[in-house]
């Protein structure tokens, strides 16, 4: 609920502290003594339209914040999370700035927000009815809802939106996968030409590089089997250094021989080491054979290799990929051309996925439509036996329910559902909003809500003037009717009916009065909560007037015993 409301240079409001509690409160004052300003505040901290004409004179901004006491899963937390905004505290504070130079800001909780967020977040705490309605239940796009939360439709309307998803993501494939078979029957023939130039040059993966590779290897053939055989001869032929080493490991190998038979004789040793480097000059040799193996080409090798990697590259160029995507790029052809053949079954199994997922939102929409028709007459029922106590006995409430073609349905189902009124007998109904006037208008909204009670309603409702145009036993209905939705919603009313008045649990009474200020004497509004004696008084002053009689504070008393 709405739990505390502070207002700082807002028109003739310099500075204001309000604290509201729970069921009805009642607002009221003489004409002129600021409650729309009062509301004109309030609606700037829910997000309305800012304006610098708002804020007071001299003043360079106006700022207003307004505290809602939240229960923990409140639907306007998931909506502040979905923004990226974390709220832990059961207490939510809107605030706003506006600026004499017309520019505005706003915050939660001290963290700012656009303005869009605080009137998204404004809507689902307050409701308010009245000339400063901005939603309330006059706007057919919400009508649908309203009727589904009177009837405790919500689970069934959540079924028929994921049915209706799965439908069009169903649908979705179907036609993405027409479009993709029709571009491949499209580029049919080039496709198949393209691949059959792919399947000819068959190329493999990492072929590029080893065909540079080689062909580089090619061109220095000459130069590189020059150096092989410069190292090769090093080793090899007599006065080399291995013939130096093997005739000198003969020698040492019968010194070795002719040595003591302990085998202490350094010769061996010696003979081991030689052993070794002759076996690693051979290893070495055998190595060099091997390269100059390699070096060793056919006369057309080079141009066999080169025409083999320029057709590579130009292939490549011409599907604008590299040489090494050529081999993945022949599997996507060979798979495209196979999707052709397979195209007919696949599209039959989509197309069927897709009639499936079709008849069972149909089947769930046309449950849903009965439903809320149902629903309909119920409520239309429930709101007539509501409409004669507000004198509007001759008047007419229907909820109108057109129902479409499967095909035109949406998320929430095929039904387009607008309230209807017809004021008076022998007139068509139409748009509640269009026909009725400023007074009927708050009356039907006022049986609306109290039909719907807590259902498909803000934890907090405002009413300006609902009783406007009528008094005495209708006056009185009002008031039993707001005071009655008080028990499930916080209500706040502005009235200048004391019938309302005296049934409210809260009374705050606005009023005018001049202050002496550095320029001057200037006017500003002031709000007092009135106890006991006081809301005794500011009653019979609403009911005699500017003179107060004990008759008046007599019938003050009679109806203020009515909410005892």
């Amino acid at each position: 609920m709405l739990a505390a409301l502070s207002i700082r240079d807002i028109v003739l409001i310099d500075k204001l502290d309000l604290e509201f509690g729970e069921g009805l409160s009642a607002l009221t004052g003489e004409t002129g003594a600021g409650k729309s300003i009062l509301l004109d505040a309030l609606s700037l901290a829910l997000g309305g339209r800012g304006d610098a004409a708002l804020v007071r004179s001299g003043a360079a901004q106006g700022q207003v914040s307004a505290s809602f006491e939240l229960p923990e899963g409140h639907p306007v937390f998931a909506l502040l999370s979905e923004n990226g905004i974390a709220i832990e505290e059961s207490l939510l504070i809107l605030r706003r700035l506006q600026g004499a130079d017309g520019r505005s800001r706003a915050f939660i909780n001290d963290m700012s927000v656009s303005v869009q967020l605080l009137r998204e977040v404004g809507r689902a705490l307050v409701e308010i009815h009245g000339q400063h309605d901005e939603r309330a239940l006059i706007d057919p796009s919400g009508h649908r809802d309203l009727v589904d939360a009177f009837a405790g439709l919500e689970r069934e309307a959540a079924g028929v939106a994921a049915c209706y998803e799965a439908w069009a993501d169903a649908d979705a494939a179907r036609l993405r996968h027409e479009s993709e078979v029709a571009a491949a029957r499209a580029n049919a023939d080039y496709l198949a030409h393209a691949l059959e130039e792919l399947q000819t040059l068959a190329p493999e993966p990492g072929e590029e590089e080893a065909l540079s590779s080689r062909r580089q290897l090619m061109m220095n053939a000459e130069k590189i089997a020059s150096e092989l055989n410069e190292a090769r001869d090093a080793l090899e032929g007599e006065g080399t250094a291995g013939a130096r080493l093997a005739s000198a490991l003969r020698r040492i190998e019968r010194q070795a021989a002719t040595a003591g038979a302990d085998g202490s004789s350094p010769f061996a040793a010696v003979a081991d080491a030689l052993e070794r480097v002759l076996s690693e000059t051979e290893a070495a040799r055998e190595r060099i054979e091997e390269a100059l193996a390699a070096t060793a080409f056919e006369p057309g090798d080079l141009e066999r290799a080169e025409e083999r990697l320029f057709a590579l590259r130009a292939l490549a160029r011409k599907h604008r990929v590299q040489v090494d995507a050529l081999p993945a790029l022949q599997e996507k052809l060979e798979a495209d051309l196979a999707a052709i053949t397979t195209s007919e079954s696949t599209a039959a199994e989509l197309a069927k996925a897709a009639e499936a997922a079709r008849d069972a939102y149909e089947l769930a929409a046309l449950a849903l439509s009965k439903a809320r028709i149902k629903a309909a007459k119920k409520l239309d029922k429930e709101v007539a036996g509501e409409l004669a106590p507000l004198k509007l006995e001759k008047a007419r409430f229907l909820t109108r329910i057109e129902s479409v073609d499967i095909r035109e349905g949406g998320p929430s189902g095929i039904d387009r559902i607008a309230f209807f009124v017809a004021a008076n007998p022998g007139t068509e109904p139409g748009p509640m909003m269009k026909v009725a006037s400023g007074g009927e208008l708050a009356r039907f909204i006022l049986a609306l809500k109290v039909v719907l009670a807590s259902r498909g309603s803000a934890p907090t409702l405002i009413f300006d003037e609902v009783e406007s145009g009528v008094g005495g036993a209708t006056a009185a209905a009002v008031g039993e009717r707001l005071a009655g939705l008080g028990e499930n919603v916080q209500v706040l009313a502005v009235t200048h009916a004391p019938q309302v008045a005296a049934l409210a649990r809260g009374h705050l009474r606005i009023a005018k009065e001049a202050v002496t200020t550095a320029k001057g004497e200037a006017m500003s509004t002031r709000v007092a909560v009135l106890g006991d004696a006081e809301r005794r008084e500011e009653v019979a002053r609403m009911l005699a007037g500017q003179t107060i009689t004990d008759e008046a504070r007599a019938a003050a008393d009679r109806l203020m015993r009515k909410s005892a």
